[in-house]
């Protein structure tokens, strides 16, 4: 079974009685189907529906949240937080020196009384555990990144910018990450329109190559054309956020996809439930 220690995670906690209100003001996660013992994607959104942050929410205790998210933005998330706050009766911190540890298959008990043990629901297919609090070896961190690209799970950082990607764009509304039937927050205009129009053309998609991938940021092309960009890679297999409007074309027309020089196939997860759109050719942007 095998253990990472996550070392670039950082821990927020929202705690108070107008706590939960507070959040599902602003988030794009449906509190009211987060359930004890979970936790679940999210995105605080701006105005114009791109993610400024993404995070994992979980409860902590009875009027308690705790938001994971990337160590080089919590201090900033932490202040955003605090913008919107106003006059709810919230406390917002970021927790010193957290110790953020995934564990997956097989037995994912937590092994330390003192963690906190949730399941990551992103992953349909697997099991996936995160201890908060408690730090547990082997720490295998590559294989981690490997389970991670081989789900289709992208995280912002390697696999794409804040304040460039719409939640569609990352498959935050397939892995349960925006409620579409909750009220109003931050951005669901916006959102709540690319999902009844289906006007979704960016999502992230697998990469696979014979040989090992070029860095993040690499554009994949054809004939010239870029029609998406390369996130994390391990080895020969990678995640891609591409318009799969191009890549479907590119597909029926028998033309190369490329990173770099090399030659790579791309696929949906085998998960997801969107497909590649019935008009591939001569798309615009979404």
């Amino acid at each position: 079974m095998p253990f990472a220690l996550l070392k670039d995670r950082a821990l927020i906690s929202v705690s108070g009685p107008e706590a939960e209100h507070f959040l599902q003001n602003i988030l794009t996660t449906d509190l009211d189907a987060l359930s004890p013992g979970e936790a679940k994607p999210g995105a605080l959104l701006t105005p114009q529906g791109k993610i400024l942050f993404d995070f994992l929410i979980s409860r902590a205790g009875e009027n308690g949240f705790c938001l994971e998210c990337r160590t080089n933005v919590a201090d900033d998330f932490v202040r955003r937080l605090m913008l919107y706050r106003l006059r709810a009766k919230a406390e917002i911190a970021k927790q010193d020196q957290a110790l953020v540890t995934v564990a997956w298959g097989g037995d994912t008990t937590a092994s330390d009384s003192d963690s906190t043990t949730l399941a990551d629901t992103r992953f349909r297919d697997v099991t996936v555990k995160r201890s908060y609090g408690a730090a547990t070896s082997p720490l295998c961190v590559a294989a981690w990144q490997a389970l991670r690209i081989a789900h289709g799970i992208a995280e912002s950082g390697t696999d794409y910018p804040l304040g460039d990607a719409f939640p569609h764009d990352v498959l935050l509304d397939e892995t349960g990450g925006v409620g579409f039937r909750k009220g109003c927050y931050v951005g669901q205009e916006v959102v709540s329109r690319m999902q009844h129009r289906g006007t979704a053309r960016r999502r992230v998609l697998i990469v696979g190559a014979e040989s090992a991938l070029p860095g993040p940021g690499t554009e994949l092309m054809v004939a010239g054309r870029p029609v998406g960009t390369l996130g994390s890679t391990a080895g020969a297999a990678g995640l891609a956020i591409a318009r799969i409007d191009r890549v479907k074309a590119a597909l029926e027309a028998g033309q190369p996809i490329t990173a770099g020089d090399v030659s790579v196939a791309l696929t949906i997860p085998t998960w997801a439930r969107f497909g590649f759109p019935q008009e591939a050719a001569g798309a615009e942007e979404a």
